[in-house]
């Protein structure tokens, strides 16, 4: 027995813990300890020479392993582990377990036996094998961490890389090692280990290693490991005293392995829940509530958010224990431990809500309401991170199956509805998702459907009041009711009973009985029924009360939908989808706002998926027939509501409408079927709802952008409905008639590019039938002012489908002069001036005076009104017409360039070649011949300085040319307001000189300060706007007219009007980022439309200087001039100067930007003339960061000789 060893484990862990290398092995084999310092040597075969002997011995008897030899061979193996094999550590692995399962079982069997004098020698062979155990556990975690380290290296290198070690995995042997810990802690140690300590100790040899495999964050992935893990701990807690390290342990965990956050909470439930012992976690949670966090500790407090946030989803009664305590977190700095109890509060919420409305506790209902009041007391929470998950704690209070407390989802909605403002997006879209649950989880469902129509509703509740009214007594009675309640009994008795005989009331007749008894039941039964209907009033208020709250929300949404951040646009979009489905009334206005993400940039994966996801949401609500429908019903369906969106829809959301139906037909969303049931309801001969077939050829012409032969195919019905009597008498259906076949051939700058893409249609000829009745529709003689957008579509859709269109308009024109002049006497030869155009009293004798289709007389001066706007509208469409020839004849140049330098050797330039190919050019039609082949000499230059000498001299001053009979005329009209007093005149009239102005630079020159004159002077707010409209156009096409008159387009900026202030800004906004206009210090006028008092106006100016901000430094270069245009206008406030020059501020950015502008305002301080200009000058140097210690100095100076001077 002297080859055994005298194991001390106290000592065996000071030396293991303090060094393992340091642990003596005297009697290792000496061939194993020759190769202690080289790897190399130590070869498979050499370690199985020795370890193999081991294993035998062992195997045979476990108390082998207390021999010197075997003790210090697998010591010595560990000490080396790092460099042996991994076969090697697993076969060490796998004797240590199955030779402590045999240990264990011997002991087990001694105990029950009650062997004193064996059970020594069991401690020692247990707390050797346990030793050891410890020891390979952490080798082998030692060596996987190595392994997974080095995993991504072997990946990148390939297969090969792969040893034998990368092979292994240890997980199943862990498991069986733990299973066998579990077991031995399943003995009674009392009896083998006599005092605590050496108890302590050896559990601790267990408990070490299962800690250190929880620290592998790969390990506690698995389930099974896992699992095992807790059990074995949880055997050392419940039956061996644990509890204290365990603690300790727990905390540390928290504090350093973030991983194991949630492990720790489930270990501890399964610990209250299998083990009954819930003193340990209660423990834990007292010790991390008095725990102190670093403030620059992030790691901490979040893995004990996390833990305690776990801790009350799995076992929320033992966290409402200690609430008192995790309370005070929520006076912590740190966010996530706020988040964390917001979170506990909502889990504590949801277990006390599962109780049975009978079995739930005052107590309980007392807790409830204290725990919600937290929750929406942190709606207003510092950090949006803490107001999120207060959002989203109570998001899953509503998928309860016992519902969230009727009384707090009020609440919640309303502050769901104040957090819509909130100034973090990630809030903002989570109230909205918040208020989306409440409605798809309201208690209203028992009435009306579940719908929530704020009609429909607040009709119920009338009702109710009504019936409720029916069933009252009146109030007279109840009057007199409550002034018998005040008789005092004892005096009625002696005053009006003392002659009356007392009756015995045993002497009631059986009648009097029946009455008795049927009154009482009367009145009971009204009483029932006035409670129910208190009841049903009360659930009517809360509804109603909801959908009001749900209106004021949507709202916001609305705006939302503009938002930068997509993901809170695409929620913005689901939640007016979900207010669709359940009727509420307010969900159209957003949906109709959703129209405007089409336009959403799609060049990235943001902008794609917002349009993608307003597709679908439109598809959705619009374009999917309900599943019963059949095929017909379904088309039906589909066309109606696409119909329905046109109606009350502005002229923006129409375009928004018309390219997202664009998109969606490209995309083929929209069927066959349903292009038949539109163009039936707008063909019907009877007599059918006017919106209904003006919004099905609004529809279709919106279509026709994608395919043009869907109004190709029913030019027809076009022709027959649009231009026939239907459009006559209603002129919107002409427009919109004449819309969709001018898009028939659309030129967009798509079709200008490509070259090959032909126009669905070919140019017709001018006698065509539906170039005859635009003709018509432009000649149509009437009074309605919407005859003006009807001959603007024809006359565009004449210049899209005609070959010759200048001619045809020529034809119009010529008919319209005569309806206005050929009537007088003297038709032809008679001075405009003289005409008087107002005065109906002295008609000629003859001819009768022009009517219209109902035989309504017209004046003459609508009829020149109309004539005007004829030709100033003609005039634009003609110089558009001639730069689409000069496109045409470049490209046409270019393609038989390309075509002759691929023939060039086979062309032959003889005379015999010449004569085939004019008798080729005879042969074909007049209208098909190569207009190139009779210009081949023309070079793209030529044609170019060709077309802008018709434009500039031959439009407007041709001894030939129409227009030019009427720039005089328009000249005169606009310059003698008094004497042409129509209104509707002046206002066409100037429209038409504008027009005529972007034709010709020698006309524009002409007539510039009277357009001027006219801007500044008109009273009309149209007139105005359209000249602003028309100096944007003119600063386009005459750049250098314009320059010296941009001043006339700002002082727009300060009309009273406001639609007038948004064109002009519209239009500044365009020249001035496009380059278009210099600026010349009048940006401070835009810059003060921020203050504006239309919400439009101010969004748009902010718009413009945030684009403004992205040119070379633009607010930088002006940032000066503004300054000192708005501090020295005396009409903008102080508070207003400071908002607009903060905003401003904010745009300069770079620090070498605000130090050179801090320089130039400080030196404007010594020469200020009051107060009001230091305090503007000394408020701007604020808001720039330019760290420069004499402008402070200079700042304070300045403010002390103020207040002296005052």
């Amino acid at each position: 027995m002297d080859d055994r060893i005298e194991f001390d484990v106290n000592d065996a862990l000071k030396h293991y813990l303090s060094d393992p290398l340091s642990v003596s092995t005297p009697e290792a084999p000496s061939e194993l300890v020759d190769c202690e310092n080289d790897p190399e040597a130590f070869t498979p075969a050499l370690i199985n020479s020795t370890l193999n002997p081991v294993v035998e011995s062992v195997a045979e008897n476990p108390e082998a392993i207390t021999r010197r030899i075997n003790f210090d061979t697998i010591q010595f193996l560990l000490k080396c582990s790092s460099i042996i094999p991994a076969s090697t550590l697993s076969k060490v692995l796998d004797l240590l377990v199955s030779s402590l399962s045999a240990a264990a079982d011997v002991a087990h069997a001694d105990i029950e036996a009650e062997e004193q004098e064996a059970l020594a020698h069991h401690k020692q062979l247990l707390e050797v094998y346990a030793f050891l155990l410890q020891w390979t556990i952490a080798a082998v975690e030692t060596k996987a961490t190595e392994k997974q380290a080095s995993a991504p290296a072997r990946a990148r290198k390939g297969a090969k890389a792969k040893g034998k070690d990368g092979a292994w995995d240890a997980s199943g042997q862990l498991t069986t090692a733990m299973d066998v810990m579990s077991k031995v802690m399943k003995l009674k140690l009392v009896r083998i280990f006599v005092t605590t300590s050496e108890r302590d100790t050896f559990i601790s040899l267990f408990t070490r290693p299962v800690y250190l495999i929880l620290e592998n964050e790969q390990r506690i992935k698995s389930t099974v490991i896992k699992m095992h893990a807790f059990k074995a701990l949880c055997m050392a807690v419940k039956h061996h005293g644990h509890a204290i390290a365990a603690q300790t342990s727990i905390v540390q965990s928290l504090t350093y392995f973030e991983h194991l956050s949630e492990p720790m909470a489930e270990f501890l439930q399964i610990l209250s829940e299998q083990y009954d012992h819930m003193q340990l976690a209660e423990e834990v949670l007292r010790e991390l509530s008095n725990k102190e966090f670093n403030a620059n500790d992030t790691k901490g407090p979040k893995s004990v958010s996390t833990f305690i946030a776990k801790l009350s989803e799995l076992a929320p009664r033992l966290v409402l224990k200690q609430m008192t305590l995790l309370a005070r977190f929520m006076d912590s700095e740190s966010y996530t431990l706020r988040c964390a109890i917001i979170e506990v509060c909502g889990n504590l919420v949801a277990m006390l809500s599962k109780e049975q409305e009978g079995e739930r506790s005052e107590q309980a209902e007392a807790q409830i309401d204290v725990f919600c009041n937290v929750l929406e007391e942190r709606f207003l929470d510092l950090n949006p991170y803490c107001r999120c998950r207060t959002i989203q704690v109570i998001v899953k209070l509503c998928d309860l199956d016992s519902k969230f407390p009727p009384e707090r989802r009020q609440a919640a909605a309303a502050l769901a509805t104040r957090s819509l403002e909130d100034k973090s997006s990630n809030v903002r879209r989570n109230a909205i998702k918040l208020l989306a649950k409440l409605v798809s989880s309201h208690r209203y469902a028992a009435m009306h459907g579940g719908l929530l129509s704020h009609t429909v509703w607040a009709q119920g509740l009338a009702e109710v009041e009504e019936e409720m009214n029916r069933l009252q007594p009146p109030k007279e009675l109840e009057e007199n009711k409550d002034g018998e309640a005040a008789v005092d009994t004892a005096l009625l008795d002696d005053e009006t009973r003392i002659d009356s005989p007392k009756k015995n009331p045993t002497e009631m007749t059986e009648e009097e009985k029946m009455a008795i008894i049927e009154k009482a039941q009367a009145e009971a039964k009204t009483a029932d029924e006035l409670n129910i209907l208190n009841l049903k009033k009360r659930y009517y208020t809360d509804a109603i009360e909801f959908i009001e709250t749900l209106h004021a929300a949507s709202n916001t949404v609305c705006q939302l939908l503009s938002s930068k951040n997509k993901s809170e646009v695409i929620e913005a979009m689901d939640f007016f989808v979900m207010l669709d489905a359940y009727k509420i009334e307010t969900a159209r206005t957003g949906i109709r706002r959703m129209l405007r993400l089409i336009w959403t940039k799609g060049n990235s994966d943001e902008g794609k998926g917002v349009q993608a996801h307003l597709i679908e949401s439109y598809k959705g609500l619009f374009f999917q027939a309900p599943d019963t429908f059949n095929l017909n019903d379904a088309a039906n369906y589909v066309a109606r509501n696409m119909i329905s969106l046109t109606y009350g829809a502005t002229p923006a959301e129409l375009t928004s409408l018309e390219q997202l139906l664009s998109v969606m037909m490209k995309e083929r969303m929209v069927g066959e079927m349903v292009i038949q049931k539109l163009w039936q309801v707008y063909g019907v001969q009877r007599q059918t709802s006017k919106t209904q077939r003006r919004g099905a050829i609004i529809v279709l012409g919106m279509l026709v952008l994608a395919d043009p032969e869907i109004v190709v195919k029913e030019m027809e019905t076009c022709l027959r409905i649009g231009l026939g009597d239907h459009g006559r008498q209603d002129l919107n259906l002409a427009r919109y008639t004449c819309i969709a076949l001018r898009r028939v051939n659309h030129v967009s700058k798509q079709i200008v590019k490509d070259a090959q893409k032909a126009p669905a249609v070919g140019r017709l000829p001018n006698d065509h039938a539906v170039l005859t009745r635009l003709a018509g529709m432009v000649e149509l003689v009437s009074d309605n002012v919407e005859w003006f957008g009807v001959a603007e579509q024809a006359i565009g859709a004449i210049y899209a489908l005609s070959k010759h269109p200048d001619i045809l308009c020529t034809d119009i024109i010529r008919r319209k002069t005569k309806q206005v002049f050929g009537r007088k006497a003297q038709p032809a030869e008679r001075d405009p001036d003289a005409m008087e155009v107002d005065d109906d009293n002295e008609r000629p004798a003859s001819p009768s005076p022009v009517v219209d289709v109902h035989g309504k007389p017209i004046k003459s001066s609508a009829l020149l009104s109309q004539l005007l706007f004829t030709v100033g509208h003609v005039a634009i469409k003609q110089i558009v017409h001639l730069e689409l020839c000069e496109q045409d004849f470049k490209r046409r140049k270019a393609q038989k360039e390309g075509t002759a330098g691929a023939k060039t050797p086979q062309k032959e330039n003889t005379p015999a070649a010449k004569g085939r190919r004019k008798a080729s050019t005879k042969a074909e039609p007049a209208e098909e011949q190569d207009d190139l082949d009779l210009i081949g000499g023309t070079t793209e230059d030529d044609f170019t300085e060709a077309m802008a000498h018709i434009r500039e001299r031959e439009l407007l001053y041709g001894e030939t040319s129409l227009l030019a009979r009427f720039g005089t005329l328009v000249g005169q009209i606009c310059s003698q307001p008094k004497v042409y007093a129509d209104i509707t005149l002046q206002s066409q009239a100037a429209l038409c000189m504008a027009k005529l102005m972007c034709v010709s630079s020698e006309y524009c020159a002409t007539h510039l300060d009277l357009l001027l004159s006219i801007l500044d002077t008109s009273p009309n707010a149209t007139v105005r706007s359209n000249l602003v409209l028309a100096l944007g156009d003119m600063a386009v096409c005459f750049n250098h007219l314009i320059d010296e008159d941009t001043g006339a387009l700002y002082r727009r900026l300060n009309d009273d009007d406001a639609s007038v202030k948004r064109t002009c800004l519209m239009t500044l906004t365009f020249l001035i980022l496009a380059g278009q206009v210099k600026v010349k210090g009048q940006l401070g006028e835009m810059a003060k439309c921020t203050e504006d008092e239309d919400v439009r106006i101010r969004d748009m100016s902010r718009m413009f200087f945030t684009e403004l901000a992205t040119k070379d430094n633009a607010v930088y270069n002006h940032f000066v001039d503004m300054f000192s245009l708005l501090s020295a206008d005396g009409e903008v406030s102080e508070e207003a100067f400071r908002r607009i020059v903060k905003f401003l501020a904010g745009f300069i950015e770079k620090d070498k930007h605000a130090r050179q502008l801090a320089a130039k305002l400080a030196a404007r301080l010594q020469g200020c003339e009051n107060e009001r200009q230091w305090n503007d000058v000394s408020y701007v140097l604020g808001l720039l960061p330019h760290k420069n210690e004499e402008i402070q100095t200079l700042v304070a100076e300045g403010f002390k000789l103020i207040q002296a001077e005052a």
